[in-house]
Protein backbone atom coordinates (compact mmCIF):
# COMPACT_ATOMS: atom_id res chain seq x y z
CA UNK A 1 0.00 0.00 0.00
CA UNK A 2 1.24 3.14 -1.16
CA UNK A 3 1.62 6.59 0.97
CA UNK A 4 3.28 8.64 -1.89
CA UNK A 5 2.55 11.85 -2.53
CA UNK A 6 2.57 10.92 -6.36
CA UNK A 7 0.43 7.72 -6.54
CA UNK A 8 -1.43 5.00 -4.46
CA UNK A 9 -2.05 1.49 -4.21
CA UNK A 10 -1.49 -1.04 -7.28
CA UNK A 11 -0.97 0.84 -10.66
CA UNK A 12 -3.24 0.65 -13.42
CA UNK A 13 -0.39 0.82 -16.41
CA UNK A 14 2.49 -1.05 -16.15
CA UNK A 15 1.81 -3.66 -13.61
CA UNK A 16 -0.24 -6.07 -15.45
CA UNK A 17 0.98 -9.21 -16.41
CA UNK A 18 0.65 -12.40 -18.26
CA UNK A 19 2.80 -15.16 -19.45
CA UNK A 20 3.86 -15.34 -23.83
CA UNK A 21 1.71 -18.16 -23.85
CA UNK A 22 -0.49 -19.92 -21.85
CA UNK A 23 -0.83 -23.71 -20.99
CA UNK A 24 -4.21 -25.36 -22.12
CA UNK A 25 -3.73 -27.96 -19.91
CA UNK A 26 -2.89 -26.43 -16.73
CA UNK A 27 -6.20 -26.49 -14.33
CA UNK A 28 -8.15 -22.93 -14.08
CA UNK A 29 -8.82 -21.69 -11.10
CA UNK A 30 -12.07 -20.30 -10.34
CA UNK A 31 -12.12 -17.87 -7.94
CA UNK A 32 -14.52 -17.82 -5.17
CA UNK A 33 -17.35 -14.30 -5.12
CA UNK A 34 -17.78 -13.15 -1.22
CA UNK A 35 -21.28 -12.82 -0.34
CA UNK A 36 -20.48 -9.53 0.68
CA UNK A 37 -18.23 -7.84 3.82
CA UNK A 38 -19.80 -7.42 6.70
CA UNK A 39 -18.02 -4.71 9.20
CA UNK A 40 -15.65 -6.32 10.88
CA UNK A 41 -14.54 -9.00 8.46
CA UNK A 42 -10.97 -7.62 7.12
CA UNK A 43 -9.83 -7.07 10.21
CA UNK A 44 -11.20 -9.72 12.40
CA UNK A 45 -10.89 -7.46 15.22
CA UNK A 46 -12.91 -4.52 16.70
CA UNK A 47 -11.51 -1.29 15.39
CA UNK A 48 -11.54 2.50 16.54
CA UNK A 49 -12.87 4.48 14.58
CA UNK A 50 -10.40 6.70 12.08
CA UNK A 51 -11.95 9.89 12.44
CA UNK A 52 -11.84 9.81 16.02
CA UNK A 53 -8.22 9.82 16.12
CA UNK A 54 -7.20 11.49 12.82
CA UNK A 55 -8.21 14.39 10.69
CA UNK A 56 -8.14 13.28 7.08
CA UNK A 57 -6.63 16.10 4.46
CA UNK A 58 -5.87 16.12 1.08
CA UNK A 59 -5.92 13.33 -1.09
CA UNK A 60 -2.53 12.27 -2.02
CA UNK A 61 -3.46 10.04 -4.89
CA UNK A 62 -5.60 7.18 -6.44
CA UNK A 63 -5.63 3.87 -6.79
CA UNK A 64 -7.51 0.73 -7.85
CA UNK A 65 -8.54 -0.41 -4.50
CA UNK A 66 -8.30 2.75 -2.46
CA UNK A 67 -7.37 6.63 -2.18
CA UNK A 68 -4.22 7.82 0.03
CA UNK A 69 -4.80 10.76 1.87
CA UNK A 70 -2.58 12.93 4.06
CA UNK A 71 -4.18 12.98 7.55
CA UNK A 72 -2.89 14.28 11.05
CA UNK A 73 -2.94 12.42 14.16
CA UNK A 74 -5.33 14.32 16.56
CA UNK A 75 -3.53 13.72 19.98
CA UNK A 76 -0.22 14.88 18.69
CA UNK A 77 -0.75 17.11 15.41
CA UNK A 78 1.93 14.59 13.52
CA UNK A 79 1.19 13.78 9.87
CA UNK A 80 1.01 10.66 8.39
CA UNK A 81 -0.11 9.33 5.12
CA UNK A 82 -3.74 7.23 5.22
CA UNK A 83 -4.82 4.68 2.25
CA UNK A 84 -8.25 3.83 2.41
CA UNK A 85 -9.61 0.42 1.08
CA UNK A 86 -12.94 0.86 -0.43
CA UNK A 87 -14.38 -2.61 0.66
CA UNK A 88 -16.98 -2.81 -2.37
CA UNK A 89 -14.13 -3.04 -4.53
CA UNK A 90 -12.94 -5.99 -2.32
CA UNK A 91 -15.27 -8.27 -4.31
CA UNK A 92 -13.43 -11.81 -3.79
CA UNK A 93 -11.96 -13.29 -0.52
CA UNK A 94 -8.97 -13.66 -2.34
CA UNK A 95 -9.05 -9.30 -2.33
CA UNK A 96 -9.83 -9.68 1.27
CA UNK A 97 -6.41 -12.04 2.17
CA UNK A 98 -4.53 -10.04 0.08
CA UNK A 99 -5.35 -6.71 2.36
CA UNK A 100 -4.78 -9.08 5.81
CA UNK A 101 -1.62 -10.40 4.33
CA UNK A 102 -0.53 -6.62 3.63
CA UNK A 103 -0.94 -5.71 6.84
CA UNK A 104 0.55 -8.94 8.34
CA UNK A 105 3.83 -8.75 6.19
CA UNK A 106 4.14 -4.63 7.02
CA UNK A 107 4.04 -5.40 10.90
CA UNK A 108 6.23 -8.37 10.21
CA UNK A 109 8.95 -5.47 8.48
CA UNK A 110 8.56 -2.94 11.00
CA UNK A 111 11.75 -1.43 11.99
CA UNK A 112 13.44 -1.79 8.99
CA UNK A 113 15.29 1.57 8.39
CA UNK A 114 14.37 1.12 4.50
CA UNK A 115 10.81 -0.05 4.79
CA UNK A 116 7.73 2.25 5.01
CA UNK A 117 6.24 1.73 8.54
CA UNK A 118 2.84 1.11 9.43
CA UNK A 119 1.34 2.85 12.70
CA UNK A 120 -2.03 1.40 12.83
CA UNK A 121 -4.85 -0.25 10.54
CA UNK A 122 -8.64 0.51 10.81
CA UNK A 123 -11.69 -0.67 9.47
CA UNK A 124 -15.29 1.20 9.47
CA UNK A 125 -18.17 0.36 7.64
CA UNK A 126 -17.19 1.08 4.38
CA UNK A 127 -13.25 0.85 4.14
CA UNK A 128 -10.27 -0.20 5.65
CA UNK A 129 -7.66 1.94 6.39
CA UNK A 130 -3.92 1.96 6.88
CA UNK A 131 -2.15 4.62 8.48
CA UNK A 132 1.48 4.79 7.80
CA UNK A 133 4.36 7.05 7.72
CA UNK A 134 4.33 10.20 5.37
CA UNK A 135 6.84 9.49 2.42
CA UNK A 136 7.24 13.23 1.47
CA UNK A 137 10.41 13.18 -0.47
CA UNK A 138 9.06 12.06 -4.32
CA UNK A 139 9.97 9.37 -6.01
CA UNK A 140 13.39 7.41 -6.87
CA UNK A 141 13.51 8.70 -10.12
CA UNK A 142 12.65 12.30 -9.58
CA UNK A 143 15.07 13.10 -6.37
CA UNK A 144 17.36 11.83 -9.25
CA UNK A 145 16.50 14.01 -12.00
CA UNK A 146 15.73 17.17 -9.56
CA UNK A 147 19.66 17.47 -8.70
CA UNK A 148 20.91 16.77 -12.28
CA UNK A 149 24.08 15.46 -11.28
CA UNK A 150 24.41 12.04 -10.83
CA UNK A 151 27.47 9.34 -10.68
CA UNK A 152 28.19 5.69 -10.40
CA UNK A 153 29.21 6.15 -6.89
CA UNK A 154 25.77 7.75 -6.45
CA UNK A 155 24.21 4.60 -8.09
CA UNK A 156 26.13 2.49 -6.20
CA UNK A 157 24.77 3.88 -2.76
CA UNK A 158 21.38 3.50 -3.94
CA UNK A 159 21.73 -0.20 -5.27
CA UNK A 160 23.37 -0.97 -1.42
CA UNK A 161 19.76 0.45 -0.11
CA UNK A 162 17.39 -1.14 -2.64
CA UNK A 163 19.53 -4.45 -2.07
CA UNK A 164 19.56 -4.65 1.58
CA UNK A 165 15.58 -4.24 1.27
CA UNK A 166 15.48 -7.16 -0.42
CA UNK A 167 18.06 -8.90 1.54
CA UNK A 168 15.92 -8.10 4.75
CA UNK A 169 12.73 -9.27 3.33
CA UNK A 170 13.98 -12.78 2.57
CA UNK A 171 15.83 -13.09 5.40
CA UNK A 172 12.32 -12.92 6.90
CA UNK A 173 10.68 -14.96 4.98
CA UNK A 174 9.28 -12.70 2.63
CA UNK A 175 9.26 -12.10 -1.33
CA UNK A 176 8.12 -8.77 -2.31
CA UNK A 177 7.65 -9.67 -6.17
CA UNK A 178 6.61 -6.09 -7.30
CA UNK A 179 10.12 -4.22 -7.12
CA UNK A 180 9.91 -1.14 -9.10
CA UNK A 181 11.05 2.07 -8.69
CA UNK A 182 7.78 3.72 -8.01
CA UNK A 183 7.41 1.90 -5.10
CA UNK A 184 10.57 3.27 -3.68
CA UNK A 185 10.53 6.47 -1.84
CA UNK A 186 12.28 9.61 0.11
CA UNK A 187 10.84 10.18 3.53
CA UNK A 188 11.20 14.07 3.32
CA UNK A 189 13.30 16.59 0.75
CA UNK A 190 16.67 16.42 2.76
CA UNK A 191 19.60 15.40 1.11
CA UNK A 192 20.31 12.80 3.82
CA UNK A 193 16.60 11.77 3.32
CA UNK A 194 16.35 7.49 4.07
CA UNK A 195 15.04 6.20 0.80
CA UNK A 196 11.87 4.07 1.78
CA UNK A 197 10.39 0.68 0.16
CA UNK A 198 6.77 0.66 -0.49
CA UNK A 199 3.49 -1.28 -1.27
CA UNK A 200 3.42 -5.18 -0.24
CA UNK A 201 0.33 -5.83 -1.84
CA UNK A 202 1.54 -8.80 -3.86
CA UNK A 203 4.04 -9.80 -1.34
CA UNK A 204 3.83 -12.83 0.20
CA UNK A 205 5.29 -15.38 2.66
CA UNK A 206 7.64 -18.32 1.36
CA UNK A 207 9.38 -20.90 2.22
CA UNK A 208 13.04 -21.99 1.00
CA UNK A 209 12.84 -24.32 -2.09
CA UNK A 210 9.35 -23.16 -2.44
CA UNK A 211 8.06 -23.00 -6.17
CA UNK A 212 5.17 -20.45 -6.67
CA UNK A 213 2.96 -19.83 -10.03
CA UNK A 214 0.75 -16.90 -10.07
CA UNK A 215 1.80 -14.49 -12.53
CA UNK A 216 2.43 -11.21 -11.27
CA UNK A 217 4.84 -8.54 -10.63
CA UNK A 218 5.40 -5.78 -13.35
CA UNK A 219 6.79 -6.09 -17.18
CA UNK A 220 10.04 -4.12 -16.98
CA UNK A 221 10.54 -6.02 -13.98
CA UNK A 222 9.26 -8.94 -13.83
CA UNK A 223 11.62 -12.29 -14.10
CA UNK A 224 11.72 -14.80 -16.83
CA UNK A 225 10.95 -17.46 -14.26
CA UNK A 226 7.85 -15.93 -12.84
CA UNK A 227 6.45 -15.53 -16.48
CA UNK A 228 7.17 -19.38 -17.00
CA UNK A 229 5.45 -20.26 -13.77
CA UNK A 230 7.90 -21.35 -12.10
CA UNK A 231 9.84 -19.14 -9.27
CA UNK A 232 11.23 -18.42 -5.87
CA UNK A 233 12.35 -15.46 -4.17
CA UNK A 234 15.02 -15.34 -6.87
CA UNK A 235 13.09 -13.05 -8.12
CA UNK A 236 13.19 -10.16 -6.46
CA UNK A 237 16.96 -10.43 -7.10
CA UNK A 238 16.43 -10.17 -10.82
CA UNK A 239 14.06 -6.93 -10.25
CA UNK A 240 16.61 -5.27 -8.28
CA UNK A 241 18.97 -5.87 -11.16
CA UNK A 242 16.84 -4.06 -14.11
CA UNK A 243 16.44 -1.19 -11.12
CA UNK A 244 20.20 -1.00 -11.08
CA UNK A 245 20.46 -0.89 -14.92
CA UNK A 246 18.33 1.97 -15.38
CA UNK A 247 19.85 3.54 -12.55
CA UNK A 248 23.16 3.20 -14.96
CA UNK A 249 21.46 3.92 -18.36
CA UNK A 250 18.46 5.52 -18.13
CA UNK A 251 16.56 2.91 -19.97
CA UNK A 252 15.32 -0.41 -18.37
CA UNK A 253 17.79 -3.84 -20.40
CA UNK A 254 14.52 -5.02 -21.78
CA UNK A 255 12.11 -3.40 -23.86
CA UNK A 256 9.79 -3.72 -26.71
CA UNK A 257 6.37 -1.21 -28.21
CA UNK A 258 4.21 -3.75 -26.35
CA UNK A 259 3.46 -5.35 -23.18
CA UNK A 260 3.78 -8.93 -24.80
CA UNK A 261 7.26 -8.05 -26.96
CA UNK A 262 8.55 -6.86 -23.44
CA UNK A 263 7.68 -10.40 -22.72
CA UNK A 264 9.56 -11.95 -25.15
CA UNK A 265 12.49 -9.58 -24.37
CA UNK A 266 12.77 -10.77 -21.03
CA UNK A 267 12.89 -14.23 -21.72
CA UNK A 268 14.87 -14.12 -24.50
CA UNK A 269 16.43 -10.71 -25.06
CA UNK A 270 20.39 -10.10 -24.88
CA UNK A 271 21.15 -7.79 -22.26
CA UNK A 272 22.98 -4.47 -23.95
CA UNK A 273 26.31 -3.90 -22.53
CA UNK A 274 27.59 -2.02 -26.36
CA UNK A 275 25.18 1.03 -26.36
CA UNK A 276 26.27 4.44 -24.65
CA UNK A 277 26.76 4.95 -21.89
CA UNK A 278 27.51 1.27 -21.02
CA UNK A 279 31.41 2.10 -22.80
CA UNK A 280 32.12 4.44 -19.61
CA UNK A 281 30.60 2.26 -16.57
CA UNK A 282 32.79 0.35 -14.98
CA UNK A 283 33.13 -3.31 -15.09
CA UNK A 284 32.74 -4.12 -11.73
CA UNK A 285 29.35 -2.49 -12.23
CA UNK A 286 28.28 -4.35 -15.47
CA UNK A 287 29.58 -7.83 -13.60
CA UNK A 288 27.22 -7.29 -11.25
CA UNK A 289 23.64 -6.41 -13.00
CA UNK A 290 24.92 -9.56 -15.45
CA UNK A 291 24.86 -11.64 -12.02
CA UNK A 292 21.54 -10.63 -11.12
CA UNK A 293 20.32 -10.73 -14.41
CA UNK A 294 21.07 -14.08 -15.16
CA UNK A 295 18.31 -16.29 -16.69
CA UNK A 296 19.01 -19.03 -14.74
CA UNK A 297 18.02 -18.78 -10.71
CA UNK A 298 19.85 -20.96 -9.64
CA UNK A 299 23.30 -19.41 -11.28
CA UNK A 300 21.63 -15.75 -9.94
CA UNK A 301 23.24 -14.17 -7.12
CA UNK A 302 21.78 -14.04 -3.68
CA UNK A 303 20.62 -10.83 -2.40
CA UNK A 304 23.45 -11.44 0.56
CA UNK A 305 25.87 -12.06 -2.23
CA UNK A 306 24.75 -8.72 -4.51
CA UNK A 307 25.33 -6.82 -1.38
CA UNK A 308 28.72 -8.05 -0.49
CA UNK A 309 30.44 -7.30 -4.48
CA UNK A 310 32.51 -4.78 -4.56
CA UNK A 311 30.53 -2.20 -6.76
CA UNK A 312 27.83 -2.23 -4.07
CA UNK A 313 29.57 -2.72 -0.38
CA UNK A 314 30.87 0.62 1.29
CA UNK A 315 33.55 1.92 0.15
CA UNK A 316 33.68 -0.40 -2.64
CA UNK A 317 35.41 0.19 -6.32
CA UNK A 318 32.01 2.69 -8.09
CA UNK A 319 34.07 5.36 -9.30
CA UNK A 320 32.98 9.16 -7.90
CA UNK A 321 32.94 10.15 -12.27
CA UNK A 322 29.91 12.15 -13.12
CA UNK A 323 28.04 9.65 -15.59
CA UNK A 324 27.00 10.91 -18.86
CA UNK A 325 24.19 13.73 -19.45
CA UNK A 326 22.06 11.58 -21.18
CA UNK A 327 21.15 9.21 -18.72
CA UNK A 328 19.45 11.77 -16.69
CA UNK A 329 17.65 12.74 -20.34
CA UNK A 330 16.69 9.51 -20.75
CA UNK A 331 15.42 8.81 -17.15
CA UNK A 332 13.45 11.97 -16.87
CA UNK A 333 11.83 10.38 -20.74
CA UNK A 334 11.50 7.02 -19.21
CA UNK A 335 10.32 8.28 -15.53
CA UNK A 336 7.78 10.50 -17.39
CA UNK A 337 5.90 7.86 -20.25
CA UNK A 338 4.85 5.55 -17.04
CA UNK A 339 3.29 8.70 -15.20
CA UNK A 340 1.66 9.82 -18.35
CA UNK A 341 0.52 6.17 -18.89
CA UNK A 342 -1.15 5.86 -15.21
CA UNK A 343 -2.78 9.03 -15.26
CA UNK A 344 -4.59 8.44 -18.59
CA UNK A 345 -5.82 5.28 -16.83
CA UNK A 346 -7.09 6.77 -14.09
CA UNK A 347 -8.78 9.22 -15.98
CA UNK A 348 -10.56 6.50 -17.78
CA UNK A 349 -10.88 4.46 -14.48
CA UNK A 350 -12.67 7.30 -12.88
CA UNK A 351 -15.11 8.00 -15.23
CA UNK A 352 -16.69 4.60 -15.33
CA UNK A 353 -19.52 3.79 -13.45
CA UNK A 354 -19.53 0.24 -10.80
CA UNK A 355 -21.86 -1.09 -13.95
CA UNK A 356 -20.15 0.14 -16.63
CA UNK A 357 -17.27 -1.76 -15.26
CA UNK A 358 -19.29 -4.67 -14.25
CA UNK A 359 -20.95 -4.83 -18.03
CA UNK A 360 -17.27 -4.54 -19.77
CA UNK A 361 -16.11 -7.34 -17.40
CA UNK A 362 -18.55 -9.71 -18.48
CA UNK A 363 -17.57 -8.45 -22.24
CA UNK A 364 -14.13 -9.03 -21.46
CA UNK A 365 -14.52 -12.57 -20.17
CA UNK A 366 -16.30 -13.53 -23.13
CA UNK A 367 -13.88 -12.93 -25.20
CA UNK A 368 -11.25 -14.30 -23.28
CA UNK A 369 -12.04 -17.67 -24.28
CA UNK A 370 -9.07 -19.63 -22.75
CA UNK A 371 -9.14 -17.70 -19.46
CA UNK A 372 -5.71 -16.55 -19.95
CA UNK A 373 -6.78 -13.00 -19.11
CA UNK A 374 -5.41 -11.78 -22.53
CA UNK A 375 -7.24 -11.26 -25.43
CA UNK A 376 -5.67 -12.72 -29.06
CA UNK A 377 -6.14 -11.85 -32.28
CA UNK A 378 -7.84 -14.84 -32.71
CA UNK A 379 -10.25 -14.40 -30.13
CA UNK A 380 -10.76 -10.82 -31.04
CA UNK A 381 -12.20 -12.19 -34.40
CA UNK A 382 -14.55 -14.64 -32.81
CA UNK A 383 -16.00 -12.39 -30.41
CA UNK A 384 -17.07 -10.01 -32.62
CA UNK A 385 -18.47 -12.20 -35.46
CA UNK A 386 -20.51 -13.49 -32.08
CA UNK A 387 -22.00 -10.44 -31.69
CA UNK A 388 -22.48 -9.25 -35.26
CA UNK A 389 -20.15 -6.65 -35.48
CA UNK A 390 -18.54 -7.03 -38.93
CA UNK A 391 -15.22 -5.15 -38.83
CA UNK A 392 -12.23 -5.38 -41.40
CA UNK A 393 -9.36 -7.03 -40.63
CA UNK A 394 -7.37 -3.85 -40.83
CA UNK A 395 -9.82 -2.40 -37.72
CA UNK A 396 -9.23 -5.62 -35.86
CA UNK A 397 -5.01 -4.94 -36.29
CA UNK A 398 -5.59 -1.64 -35.18
CA UNK A 399 -7.53 -2.21 -32.07
CA UNK A 400 -5.34 -4.63 -30.87
CA UNK A 401 -1.78 -2.40 -31.74
CA UNK A 402 -3.49 0.76 -30.13
CA UNK A 403 -3.74 -1.40 -26.60
CA UNK A 404 -7.40 -0.44 -26.27
CA UNK A 405 -8.37 -4.18 -25.15
CA UNK A 406 -5.32 -4.27 -22.42
CA UNK A 407 -6.31 -1.09 -21.58
CA UNK A 408 -10.03 -2.18 -20.72
CA UNK A 409 -8.63 -5.28 -19.34
CA UNK A 410 -6.69 -3.32 -16.87
CA UNK A 411 -9.55 -1.65 -15.81
CA UNK A 412 -12.35 -4.17 -15.64
CA UNK A 413 -10.77 -7.14 -14.15
CA UNK A 414 -9.58 -5.29 -10.96
CA UNK A 415 -6.20 -5.76 -9.55
CA UNK A 416 -5.20 -7.44 -12.64
CA UNK A 417 -2.01 -8.28 -10.62
CA UNK A 418 -3.68 -10.57 -8.32
CA UNK A 419 -6.16 -12.06 -10.75
CA UNK A 420 -3.31 -12.55 -13.62
CA UNK A 421 -4.26 -10.46 -15.88
CA UNK A 422 -3.02 -8.69 -19.12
Amino acid sequence: MCSSTSSAGPDLDDSDLSPPSSDPNKPKVKRVQSAGLIAESVLKRDSERIKDLYTLGKKLGQGQFGTTYKCVEKATGKEFACKSIAKRKLVTEEDVEDVRREIQIMHHLAGHPNVISIVGAYEDAVAVHLVMELCAGGELFDRIIQRGHYSEKAAAQLARVIIGIVEACHSLGVMHRDLKPENFLFVNQKEDSPLKTIDFGLSIFFKPGGIYSDVVGSPYYVAPEVLLKQYGCEVDVWSAGVIIYILLSGVPPFWDESEQGIFEQVLQGDLDFSSEPWPSISKSAKDLVRKMLNRDPGKRLTAHEALCHPWVCVDGVAPDKPLDSAVLTRLKQFSAMNKLKKMALRVIAENLSEDEIAGLREMFKMLDTDNSGQITLEELKTGLQRVGANLKESEIATLMEGRILITVGQLIMGNSLRQHCI
